[in-house]
């Protein structure tokens, strides 16, 4: 699940409010070139009644009006693999939000946040426009499982910034109601993620493996049908909120297995150079020989260290016809490369290697700059 806090396999978003703000974590708003990139963010006053939850999107506590579907079925994908699906949308019935690696992430941002929960990720983003939430946290990538390709895509469809990053160690335990041992398990669920991560430990366990939407969710599921021979994948924090057992801690197969979420709000935060700071960038390029190398080495010649690239078609243009021989046409993929550099936006070469770069993108837009997140 997500939250304006709360998570995924991994996690989804979450969000997040303490005494005098509200805090969902979302992603972040398009910003040119041009732009300083320095309005203050807004200081939002907060009522008692707004509280964070896990999850991804913001709810009162006075109301229960979107509790979880409770005749959703499992049903079984084309590997032969059950998976259940689970309601869409806010999570808004305060007794049964589920928690995940998001909401960990958020507290670790905002040790006094409160949290709000979202079943998708999508929803965290629109929380945040509607001025539901302050701030989104939700995962970009992971140690093990790679990039989240749809978080990526959704940065570019929505006008959102990234203020800040939060890496947080994983620990997937298994979790199993009262009293159950491990042995007892003939199914476990949690997110495809989650459960391949943990892949040697399930099989040496011999259970089935049941896919669902969120890690956090799986717990939910685990407690509320009360069937001794199911388990789940979660966190630690999951079986609490839930009541179940922590029957094994660790069991993912790499344990140096660490997920980086981002912090989204609707503004930018001020550019900083008293600490190490990095700046997210997405461009499109012309096609040719060497321009990929060219649009790089804006970075490699004022000495700028980059963390991260990834490509992602364009989605609105996914091939070009490009006449290149008298034999036909070849077709190419239009990409978009989404790039993390070790500058900030206030040093003299982060804003002299971008103005080199938009010489020779054909589209550029700032995701944000923020500083690096150095603890675990």
């Amino acid at each position: 699940m997500m939250a304006s806090i709360k998570g995924v396999p991994i996690c989804k978003a979450c969000c997040a409010t303490n005494n005098n703000h509200r805090h969902c974590y979302y992603y972040s708003k398009q910003i040119g070139l041009s732009e300083s990139g320095s309005r203050n963010l807004l200081n939002l006053r907060v009522q008692n009644k707004w509280e964070c939850r896990l999850g991804g999107v913001l709810t009162k506590t006075q109301t229960a009006t979107t509790p979880v579907e409770e005749n959703d079925k499992p049903s079984v994908d084309g590997n032969g693999e059950t998976q259940i699906t689970e309601a869409r949308g806010f999570h808004r019935d305060l007794q049964s939000l589920p928690s995940a690696y998001s909401e960990a992430a958020a507290l670790k941002a905002y040790p006094k946040c409160e949290t709000v929960p979202c079943d998708e990720f999508e929803a965290v983003f629109k929380a945040v426009e509607l001025w539901l939430v302050d701030k989104a946290v939700l995962p970009i990538e992971n140690s093990v499982g790679g990039s989240i390709h749809r978080n990526y895509d959704l940065l570019l469809f929505h006008r959102l910034h990234i203020v800040g990053e939060v890496q947080l160690v994983v620990n997937h335990c298994l979790l199993g109601l009262p009293g159950v041992r491990k042995e007892e398990l003939k199914r476990v669920l949690s997110h495809p993620q989650a459960l391949d991560q943990c892949e040697m430990t399930l099989n040496k366990l011999g259970v089935t493996k049941v896919s669902t939407n969120d890690s956090a969710g799986a717990a939910q599921i685990t407690a509320a049908e009360r069937v001794r021979d199911t388990g789940a994948i979660a966190s630690v924090r999951a079986a609490e909120i839930y009541g179940l057992d922590v029957l094994a801690e660790r069991i993912q197969d790499d344990t140096d297995n660490i997920t980086r979420f981002l912090i989204l709000a609707r503004e930018p935060i001020i550019p900083g150079s008293d600490r190490p700071h990095k700046t997210s960038i997405v461009f499109s390029l012309e096609e040719g020989p060497g321009v990929l190398f060219k649009a790089l080495a804006v970075f490699a010649l004022r000495n700028i260290n980059l963390s991260k690239i990834e490509s992602r078609p364009q989605r609105y243009r996914p091939l070009r016809i490009v006449d290149d021989s008298n034999k036909g046409s070849a077709k190419y993929f239009d990409y978009l490369f989404y790039v993390d550099f070790e500058a900030s936006m206030a040093e003299p070469r982060a804003q002299y290697a971008l103005a080199h770069l938009q010489e020779i993108a054909k589209f550029l837009r700032v995701l944000g700059c923020y500083p690096i997140d150095t603890t675990l």
